[in-house]
């Protein structure tokens, strides 16, 4: 594992081939979600909509309080809760729901820092909504999960759990 250790031994492990989440300790699995990573596979560039590779922490816990299903726009809570009528009246929308884990890349010149920042690129572990198929890639760059799971994750890693996506 890269140098430094998460603050509770815990960490996540990304796996793209597998369209999973993993939580981690030492080499003990924990947990196993499904996920679903960027449509336009694995990368690191600005505006390439992939998802970034390496070594990353949770910088930011967003939505602690907020219902299951609550619907965020630039990190807030709109107020609406992604139900079937909504979630059929906008089904290209980009939803992000429920929880966010936001990712900092730890790795300088792959994952952080310049055109390849993780952070600045808004790089999420969120949820998503019901019907969005999940264990193949079909994000915008994020990882995505089942609104269940990324809460039942959120509450379970603090700020500063390292995470690797590969």
């Amino acid at each position: 594992m890269m140098a430094g250790k998460s603050p509770n031994g815990l960490w996540l492990h990304v796996n793209a081939d597998d369209q999973t989440l993993s939580v981690m300790e030492g080499g003990r699995c924990l947990a196993c979600y499904p996920v679903s990573t960027a449509a336009a596979g694995l990368g690191e560039q600005d505006g390439s909509f992939r998802t970034p590779r390496g070594w990353h922490q949770i910088r930011a816990r967003i939505g602690a309080s907020l219902p299951h299903g609550a619907v965020m726009r630039g990190r807030r809570w709109t107020g609406e809760i992604c139900d079937q009528a909504l979630y059929r009246s906008q089904p290209d929308r980009d939803w992000i729901l429920s929880r966010i884990l936001w990712l900092s890349g730890l790795e300088p010149g792959v994952n952080r820092l310049g055109r390849v920042d993780s952070m600045r690129r808004y790089i999420y572990i969120h949820g998503c909504p019901d019907p969005v198929p999940l264990g193949r890639p079909l994000s915008k760059g994020c990882v995505r999960m089942r609104n269940a799971d990324v809460i039942e994750l959120f509450d379970r890693v603090p700020v500063g759990t390292r995470v690797l996506i590969d």
